[in-house]
């Protein structure tokens, strides 16, 4: 029967992802997994895009520093950023500015400036790439190395190298984040599956809290906060809405079925 509903489950992944897409799409390697293209103003100043991996700097910062303190949108190109911006201490510049990094515990590049000569550009292209390069491909490999390994994605168990100790991501920063009371964490709950044969999700808020806090998923994700509030499908997901906004962009795919189809019988 397990059998049986897992493979109705990978028929779902990829009937839905077709209809919710229109083509096949294109199975990422484990390095690409997270990278997103910033070209809102690069090529209008005659730079290339930026290529932002999020594993480099998911190692540091929680998704919520960044998405509600720092002020990233959720998705591509949602977030104009200026150079300008930059400068000034914004966006990437809240870290990037040629200071000691209390995210990063180092010493970081500045991340824009207004004028700068042929040898200053190579730090302008530590960002703006036109292709990626092996050598980036060679970071991410001794990275993940020594991870724990996961079967999809980009090949990282984050939850479970956040758990080890081996990644310890910054949730606040000083002149940042407001200081905020602690929450109780929520227990965990069971969400009925909507394919017969599937065991049921079981859904722990207190993973999710580690990396997003309450505010990146209410209430511009999931609207209401009590459970069976936010009406919500497969399919939806599928095309990127509710858990897909996340799921099969940076964290797990949907395809790892029984990493949230988890419920014992």
């Amino acid at each position: 029967m397990k059998k049986i509903a897992f493979v109705l489950c990978i028929l779902l992944v990829g009937v839905s992802l077709g209809w919710a897409s229109g083509m096949k799409k294109k199975k990422l390697q484990p390095y690409e997994y997270g990278s997103v293209s910033i070209n809102s103003f690069s090529q209008q100043a005659g730079m290339p895009p930026v290529l932002f991996d999020h594993w480099s700097h998911r190692q540091y910062a929680t998704c919520r520093l960044c998405h509600v303190d720092i002020g990233f949108g959720m998705t591509a190109g949602s977030t104009k950023i200026r150079a300008v911006d930059n400068m000034k201490g914004y966006y990437c510049g809240t870290c990037h500015n040629g200071k000691q990094s209390a995210v990063f515990k180092k010493k970081v590049f500045e991340s824009c400036a207004k004028e700068y000569n042929r040898d200053e550009y190579k730090r302008c292209t530590i960002c703006h790439v036109l292709e990626r390069s092996s050598a980036r491909e060679d970071d991410f490999e001794r990275f993940a190395e020594k991870m724990p390994k996961d079967r999809l994605g980009n090949g990282i168990n984050w939850e479970k190298a956040e758990a080890q100790g081996l990644v310890a991501p910054v949730d606040q920063l000083e002149g940042v984040s407001a200081v905020k009371q602690k929450l109780k964490v929520q227990p965990d709950f069971s969400l009925k599956a909507k394919v017969d044969g599937m065991p049921d999700i079981i859904f722990s808020h207190k993973k999710h809290t580690v990396w997003n806090g309450c505010e990146v998923c209410h209430p511009d994700i999931f609207v209401g906060i009590k459970k069976g509030a936010t009406k919500y499908s497969m399919v939806e997901i599928f095309e990127g809405k509710y858990c897909g906004v996340c799921h099969d962009k940076v964290a797990f795919p949907q395809s790892d079925c029984t990493r949230c189809h988890s419920k014992q019988p």
